[in-house]
């Protein structure tokens, strides 16, 4: 197990927390081996790759990006550990290409907590696992309340951890070494966490299941742009006018544009509550502009003639040029209007509702993980013609549910869609 003292005194950490049953919770505060350099160069990364493919078991694996400081979500750096092999702190941006290490690992089990949120920056690098186990899905899967890494890991390793980095912007060079020594820790107890995990999985029968969900994660396609990303802005329920609406996305896409040119975050140009109320009161001059608080910051404040531009060009548009109030989508519409279009499908929606909630609360795991939120919509917006459990099954199928969920919900969904209909 991992170095428990204070890193900067080598005592005992006296900030440790305590237990409900009065015991301390040790701080974990240093790797049980230091803090490996960090590679930067194709020949550090050789011998790493050399050692990672030579050494055995699974290899936990996390990624720092600089979410709300840079555009996107590149990975800043990646951390890796295997028994017999240590870690390695990887700087993506001096080793880009990770092909190498991929192939080395082929085949070997990755290790992640909450892999969906790292997975689209590794594979930018060329980094794909072959195989998986998530520890947090794994946790959801046991119905664990808080399964952030910090909570699993106090719970189940009786270690503290501290998260004061993480959200740090991890693109600036060089990297602290209290950052370094952070990272580091992330993945120093990645697979004892994920040994435990399976241990319950097996106990509570759930392990097939863990293996199915794992399997859905790595196969899940590229997430598909939205069509209308600027709809996402907070706050838009405000706007009340197609005209306003249109300001919001032609400064959405403004600001998007100079985000991506300056490489920073958008909300670090303009937050959203910008561009909302300068879509209400609708300014026509640069001093009426810069009078709304958030476009008083350098940088909003730089751009204020492109604001001003993109503001009089909706004024100036011809309303078939507008946005409409909402997007059009392929799904039902929202739930709270079912009672007036459809309300069959309103009823139908809360009795297979009450179907899920009563088979997750017996199962011991959320309702969204017994079956996508998604999927229940489709299955009471457009029920199966036939009202057998086969053809729920199927319908589910078509919706991205794995076999474990069917098999536990099909045959109580078809019976609860029957019931709907009398």
């Amino acid at each position: 197990m991992a170095n428990v003292l204070n890193s900067k005194s080598g005592e005992p950490d006296p900030g440790a927390s305590h237990g409900q049953d009065g015991e301390d919770i040790p701080l974990l505060s240093a790797p049980r081996d230091g803090v490996p350099a960090v590679v930067s160069d194709e020949g550090h990364l050789a011998r790493v790759t050399e050692s990672f493919g030579r050494a055995s078991g699974p290899v936990a694996v996390d990624a720092e990006r600089a979410s709300g400081y840079r555009y996107g979500q590149r990975a800043y750096l990646v951390q890796l550990r295997r028994e017999g092999a240590g870690s390695a702190l990887i700087d993506p941006v001096a080793c880009p290409d990770l092909t190498g290490l991929d192939s080395a690992l082929a085949g070997v089990e990755m290790v992640l907590h909450a892999a969906h949120q790292d997975l689209p920056c590794l594979g930018e690098l060329d980094l794909r696992p072959d195989r998986l186990f998530d520890t947090e899905l794994a946790a959801r899967l046991l119905g664990y309340q808080r399964v952030g890494l910090a909570s699993m890991v106090e719970r189940l390793l009786g270690l503290r951890m501290a998260k004061e980095h993480s959200a740090a912007d991890w693109s600036i060079r060089p990297l602290p070494e209290d950052w370094l020594c952070y990272a580091a820790l992330d993945v120093e107890v990645l697979v004892d966490l994920r040994d435990k995990l399976e241990a319950e999985l097996a106990d509570s029968g759930k392990l097939e299941w863990a293996h199915e969900e794992f399997a859905a994660v790595l196969a899940a396609p590229p997430k598909e742009p939205r069509p209308d990303p600027w709809r996402r802005t907070s706050g838009i329920h405000k706007v009340r006018n197609q005209r306003a609406l249109g300001v919001v996305r032609e400064l959405w896409q403004e600001r998007d544009r100079i985000a991506q040119e300056r490489d920073i975050s958008p909300g670090r140009v303009l937050p959203d509550s910008g561009i909302v109320e300068a879509a209400t009161a609708m300014p026509s001059t640069a001093p009426e502009l810069a009078a709304i608080k958030p476009f008083s910051t350098r940088l909003a404040r730089r751009y204020v003639p492109v604001w001003i531009k993109a503001i009089n060009r909706v004024r100036d548009m011809p309303g078939a040029e507008l946005p409409q109030p909402s997007a059009p989508g392929d799904g039902p519409p929202p739930t709270n209007r079912w009672a007036d279009r459809d309300p069959d499908a309103a009823r139908r929606l809360d009795t297979v509702r009450e179907v899920v909630s009563t088979i997750a609360e017996q199962v011991s795991m959320p309702t969204e993980n017994l079956l996508q939120p998604d999927a229940v919509r489709r299955l009471a917006w457009t029920p199966p013609r036939s009202d057998g459990a086969d053809a729920v099954a199927e319908h589910l199928r078509e919706n991205n549910a794995r076999e474990w969920q069917i098999a536990l919900a099909a045959e109580a969904l078809a019976d609860a869609l029957r019931a709907a209909q009398r």
